[in-house]
């Protein structure tokens, strides 16, 4: 009778013990239980006017203190956010508009920014009725608004770079503090490209865009509200907050470019 050493017998126990069959396996240990959530991981999951409710309904006065105290933080990280949250769409520009609306606008801190880290601008050359480059602009669409502390511009490729071919559109050159920090050509050229797992993480990693905070950039609250219906523009954000996120072409890091314009303040590596 043929033995099965992995069963757990007497018998089994007993041919282990004279070294017949090899002792079992240990038993690997069960995994640790996830840690409870804390208080606030559990108001994490509520809008501000949920938030209100939620005190009124406390169980007594120091739970009431806690939910209200925490409700004013997220109005006030919200509001917050909101005020850097200037642009939220893409801005179409002219040649003689590159200077202004690119490189000085890429020198701009935002509120509160000591780091004086600039602003992050994300210039599009494209050209219309080149699938690629329709594509690309679509998506571009998407991540202004998606991220609205990034500003987004466009122009047609060769009215921004003098002949330039339409093998190298779309384009992506990517300023910060006056400075190009990256550049990409041909997006797409080599197959389709998806937004999220490839066109965002590039401008993430790259530094083009900020990493998602609490609110929904696509839901900006409209300027000039106040009261109850900024918190009701926040509750709306709140409910719609983020679930946290090799190129073709060439991508240029840090460089500058070998090409100057004499008469405005382009710089790119062709």
């Amino acid at each position: 009778m043929a033995v099965n050493i992995d069963e757990d017998t007497e018998f089994n126990d007993a041919l282990r013990k004279h070294g017949i069959i090899p002792p079992r396996e240990p038993t690997p240990p069960s995994p640790s239980p996830p840690p409870s959530p804390t208080f606030s991981d559990i108001l994490n999951d509520f809008t501000p006017s949920e938030l209100r409710e939620i005190s009124e309904d406390a169980p007594d006065d120091d739970t009431e203190r806690m939910i209200a105290a925490y409700r004013r933080q997220r109005l006030a990280d919200e509001k917050a956010l909101d005020k850097k949250s200037r642009f939220g769409r893409v801005y179409p520009i002219g040649r003689d508009d590159y200077t202004r609306e690119v490189t000085e606008a890429s020198k701009i801190d935002e509120e509160g920014d000591d780091a004086e880290q600039g602003t992050a601008v994300v210039c599009f050359l494209y050209k219309d009725g080149i699938p690629r480059s329709d594509r690309a602009f679509e998506h571009v669409k998407t991540l202004a608004a998606r991220y609205p502390r990034s500003k987004f511009v466009s122009i047609v490729g060769d009215k921004c770079i003098p002949n330039l071919p339409e093998s190298r559109v779309p384009m992506f050159i990517v300023y910060k503090k006056g400075e190009i920090r990256n550049q990409v050509v041909a997006w797409g050229a080599d197959r389709e490209r998806r937004i999220e797992v490839e066109l965002e993480a590039l401008l993430l990693v790259t530094g083009a865009l900020h990493p998602p905070e609490r609110r929904a950039p696509e839901d900006r609250r409209k300027e000039g509200s106040s009261g109850e219906e900024d918190e009701d523009d926040l509750d709306r954000s709140s409910r719609m907050r983020s679930a946290a996120t090799s190129v073709n072409g060439r991508t240029k890091k840090n460089v500058r470019g070998k090409e100057k314009d004499s008469d405005s303040d382009f710089d790119f590596d062709l």
